[in-house]
This record gives structure tokens, sequence and C-alpha cells, in this order.
């Protein structure tokens, strides 16, 4: 596990920090670094901006004093909204490098004490640490074993607020299931809003990391069966969470356990 720790640098020009930024591209996250665009291209627009304007009201603006874990962070966005509000401890975790290098410039530019780990979602137990506010954007549908990660991240990392992000296909509705169905109910299974996750098998939007796809009852399940109470929903694709104190939280297997 390697760890990065973001501390104050010295200010630099905006030359410096357009070379920089150029260095250390392609960006995926666009940020603006005191005037410099890090993603001005992007085919999503200003994002994640555009995207955390739709559910940031639903966040605690005061996160004075608490924690947070920022899992996948990528350039950094997230982890930098989560400071700016105050957070005592701000993580963010990783599997790719240029990524976390990209966040740590980031943080710098800005003057924030942020932390960075190059680690995996499936790591998450190395860390000993539980967050009072754990991040899980745009992560879930690039895993090839996403409801294992929910199982983890709610065992070992988070002790209260649980965001999650995800994209949606399929239906939007979310019909009454039943506890039970017997073995010969065939036909609930072709109704659109029954639970589903799609299966990319080889790539989605250019992207062969995109792996699995849930409609949004889907989605709802799975938060609820990895142990989280849904609070929100305050976009199409977000999800505001907590722990569920009373849910059963399934055995993982014993190779992670």
């Amino acid at each position: 596990m390697s760890r990065i720790r973001v501390i104050l640098a010295r200010e630099l020009t905006q030359d410096e920090i357009q070379t920089r930024v150029h260095e250390l591209g392609p960006w995926f996250h666009n940020l603006s670094l005191r005037g410099i665009q890090t993603a001005p291209e992007h085919f999503l627009g200003d994002y994640p901006s555009t995207k955390w304007q739709s559910f940031q009201e639903a966040i605690p603006k005061d996160l004075t004093g608490m924690t947070v874990l920022d899992v996948g962070c990528n350039g950094g966005f997230y982890s930098i909204q989560m400071k700016l509000r105050g957070a005592k401890r701000v993580l963010g975790i990783d599997h790719d490098s240029d990524y976390l290098n990209q966040a740590k410039f980031a943080a710098e530019v800005l003057g924030l004490d942020i932390s960075f780990d190059l680690l995996s979602v499936y790591e998450v137990a190395e860390l000993r640490e539980s967050f009072d506010v754990v991040l899980f954007l745009g992560v879930f549908y690039h895993l090839r074993h996403p409801l294992l990660a929910l199982d983890l991240l709610r065992r070992y990392a988070t002790k209260d607020w649980f965001i999650f992000q995800s994209m949606l296909r399929g239906s939007r509705t979310v019909p009454r299931i039943e506890e039970n169905y017997p073995f010969s109910e065939k036909s609930v299974f072709d109704k659109p809003g029954f639970p589903k996750m799609h299966f990319i098998e080889n790539s989605y939007s250019q992207d062969p990391t995109n792996w699995w796809i849930p409609n949004r009852a889907c989605a709802e399940a799975l938060l609820r069966s990895a142990g989280f109470r849904l609070e929100s929903q305050p976009e199409a694709e977000v999800f505001i969470c907590r722990c569920d104190e009373g849910a059963h939280l399934h055995p993982l297997p014993k190779v992670l356990a």
C-alpha cells in the first residue's frame, strides 16, 4: 500500500499549472485549478461538477470533525469537495496511480491537506479504519465483483453515511417484490422492473471495464442486501444511504474474511 499525503507547497504560476496538467493527462475529472481546467473537452461537459450539483444538498454541508473515504477517487474532485466542507480527514483511494498523481497535484495546487492511497476497493480491510462518510461514486459498474465490494465497504469501512452512484440501465420502476417465490414461478423474471444487472461481456461506451450495470430496483436491492438503509435518491443515479445497524451482514469468502 503506497501512501501519498498532500501538504501545502509553494504557490505555482498558471503556466506551471498548465504544463503539469498537460503532463498528467488525460484527465477524467474536469477540475478548475486556479483558472486552469483539467478536462475542458470532456464528453460529459463540466464533469463531475454538473453531477455534483444535482446531489450536493443531500450531503451534510458541515463535515467538521468527520472522516471521509473516497473510493475510486480518480482525479480527486469529490475528495476536494469533502475537504472544503470541513472534514477532519479525507482519504482518497484508487487502484490507478495516474489518477492518484492527478488528485495529489490538484490538492497541492488548492492547498488542501488530503491523503491518497494506492488501494483497490477489495483491499479496504487493510486500512483498519472506518469512516463517517464513504463515497462510492462511479465505481460499481467497473467491478468484476460488485456485490463483494459493497459487502467489504459495509463491514470494514463505513461507520454511518454511504453515498452511492452507479450508471443505471433498464427500467426505472421499482415494483413490489415478494419475500419468496415458488420454483414454478417464472414470469416475474420477465417483468421490466424486477431487479436485474446487465452483464457486459466485451465493451460498452468504448470502455471494456464496464462490467455490470443494474437497473434501479437492482441497485436498491443490492444496497439493502449489503446492510445499508436508503435515505433518499436526490438524483437518478445517486442513492444516499446510512448503515442499517439491524441488518444481517452476509459472511464473506473465507479468503477475504
